[in-house]
């Protein structure tokens, strides 16, 4: 491959495997060149690296009868724990009525898709490993290899992905294919649609990749996504109509597992302590001197990580519950950043990926304009701005012409303070210091309300009314830390049916203080629906601001058990989790 990017660290090894094959098992391995002077190519500079890929994923919808409430929700009896993912030892099984994830059904939507590519045959190892931050900043987590994030997987719509995970870990684990229409059984939710993988174990994900788009994928086992157990996945366009000379894939990640004794682990079981004294859902108003490396001890020798009174007027009010000491951008601290080298007059693609656990990030490239091209993986119509706020589990697409220089590409952890940075850099120059803050931060503003789908991205008939209405009310705050849906916690056996062929609507009501990143498995909608107006743009994610009502559509066409769940990983653990089921 050939790419216009080069780093200024060395993170080429790693003990995972990535190669290809055709139909006939001829290797089709790519190799790597990172040379600032690599030839430019009119479609696209693609980054050097190997494949690796993950799978997990969650689902939610509302009753039979288009009622909203729990009133329309089926429990069935399941041989598996249903207090949290899921631990069983043998296939889940369904309440009865439903479609299975390894159903006919499932089987032959796969047979239905796309497909006639290369076999893209990856192996990929969840390992523990000191991982290096940078700027002397060393820390044991867990991790794919030996590297943050892990090593990129690059195939192309219509191949067919065969990955197995090696799990050299002492939990169980899993991979969720984050925003992938894929075959259920391959989803990756414990306890719904497989087995843990369970410590020496090994497990193979093979399923067609459908559409090209931006995507990652993470562990959907506890809080495990907040450790260093995630990666990017690009989709390639066999018939690109994107012209440009680079392509920088951008990990946004906050940061605190192996810092002063801090796990994932310990912050959610602080978290679901709940705030002492407090009497009101949410916590606006908190300190925020709760931030960093001091704080109030959690009963371990590890500090505090609530965070107390993160503001953001763009979140709604308050911004996070988690106090992060390092904000990532590629596994980088802002001390020791990436650095992207192009020629002036290059136009860059730039593919952004919020692989955070509870924090929103501000993006804005230094002297340079955003022109946002895609939104979770489809293309929108082209919208022009200065920032980009980026949720949990978001993806955009952005071009920018880069001038002659060096910029600091800033992602602020919105309302919390801190801040990732990388650099682009032409020419000549000093490198920025970490603390820069680009103008174009406090400038325009772009978030996924503001764009409108591109006519290739919108829904079939876009004038179709629903054939049901799903009604969901986020409830739960703080206090208590009792995030869920309708009041009631996730449970494995939740069942909100809807019939494969319907047009689905959500209507996602916030009743909570603080504002959520809603995803939804399997399938992408149409923010704001697809009756009255332009439609919205095709996302598997978007953000339900507090007290606001988001309404999105989407086509029942993905038979299994999918899951719909809060993108805040330590919200979606505390119970803000449901599952939409397909009825036979």
């Amino acid at each position: 491959m050939r790419s216009l990017h080069s780093r200024t660290t060395d993170t080429t090894h790693s003990t995972d495997s990535t190669h290809s094959t055709d139909s006939t098992g001829v290797d089709q391995s790519p190799g790597t060149d990172r040379h600032p002077g690599a030839r430019p190519r009119t479609r696209r500079a693609v980054l050097g690296g190997s494949l690796a890929v993950a799978a997990g994923g969650l689902l939610a919808a509302c009753s039979d009868a288009g009622s909203g409430g729990m009133a329309g929700m089926d429990h069935g009896a399941m041989d598996h724990d249903t207090t949290g993912h899921g631990t069983g030892t043998g296939a889940p099984a369904a309440p009865a009525g439903y479609v299975r994830p390894d159903g006919p059904e499932v089987a032959a939507a796969e047979a239905a898709r796309p497909g006639g590519g290369r076999v893209r045959e990856v192996r990929l190892t969840a390992t523990p490993t000191p991982l290096d931050l940078g700027a002397g900043t060393t820390v044991r987590s867990w991790a794919y290899g030996d590297r943050l994030p892990g090593r990129e997987v690059r195939v192309t719509a219509g191949d067919t992905l065969a990955l197995t995970l090696a799990n050299h870990l002492t939990q169980p684990t899993s991979l969720h294919w984050h925003g992938l229409a894929l075959r259920n059984d391959m989803d990756g939710v414990p306890g719904l649609t497989q087995a843990d993988v369970r410590p020496g174990a090994e497990f193979t994900y093979r399923f067609k990749v459908p559409h090209p788009g931006t995507y990652w994928f993470h562990p959907h086992s506890g809080v495990q996504q907040d450790r260093g157990l995630y990666a990017p996945l690009v989709v390639e366009d066999p018939k690109e109509p994107l012209r440009y000379d680079g392509e920088w894939v951008v990990v946004l990640d906050d940061w605190l597992d192996g810092v002063a004794g801090s796990t994932p682990d310990a912050v959610l079981a602080e978290l679901r302590k709940g705030m002492s004294g407090a009497a009101h859902s949410g916590h606006s108003g908190h300190d925020m001197s709760g931030m960093g490396d001091t704080g109030a001890t959690n009963g371990t020798t590890a500090p505090s990580r609530v965070l107390m009174g993160a503001r953001s007027d763009a979140l709604g009010g308050d911004a996070g519950d988690v106090a992060y000491p390092h904000y990532l951008v590629n596994g980088r601290v802002p001390a020791d950043p990436e650095t992207f080298r192009a020629r002036p007059g290059d136009r860059i693609r730039l593919r952004i990926v919020n692989a955070g656990g509870d924090t929103a990030f501000r993006l804005a490239l230094g002297g340079h304009e955003l022109t946002v091209t895609h939104t979770d993986g489809f293309p929108v119509q082209p919208a022009t701005t200065d920032s980009l706020l980026v949720g949990m589990g978001e993806r955009y697409d952005v071009l920018v012409t880069a001038r002659a220089g060096v910029f600091p590409l800033t992602a602020v952890a919105e309302g919390k303070g801190g801040a990732a940075l990388a650099v682009l850099r032409t020419g000549a120059g000093a490198t920025p210091p970490a603390a820069v803050r680009p103008a174009e931060l406090g400038r325009r503003l772009l978030t996924a309300g503001a764009l409108r789908a591109a006519p290739s991205a919108a829904l079939p008939d876009p004038g179709r009314a629903p054939d049901r209405t799903v009604r969901i009310r986020l409830t739960g705050g703080m206090a208590r830390y009792d995030w869920a849906f309708d009041g009631a916690p996730y449970r494995t056996d939740q069942r909100r049916p809807v019939r494969a062929g319907e047009r689905v609507r959500l209507v996602l009501t916030n009743g909570t203080a603080m504002w959520h990143p809603l995803h939804l498995h399997g399938h992408t909608f149409a923010l704001g629906g697809t009756t009255g107006g332009a439609p919205g743009p095709r996302k598997d994610t978007a953000v339900v601001l507090p007290g606001r009502t988001l309404t999105v559509d989407f086509d029942a066409d993905n038979p299994g058990l999918w899951m719909l769940h809060c993108h805040n990983v330590y919200h979606s653990e505390a119970g803000m989790m449901t599952v939409l089921g397909y009825r036979k």
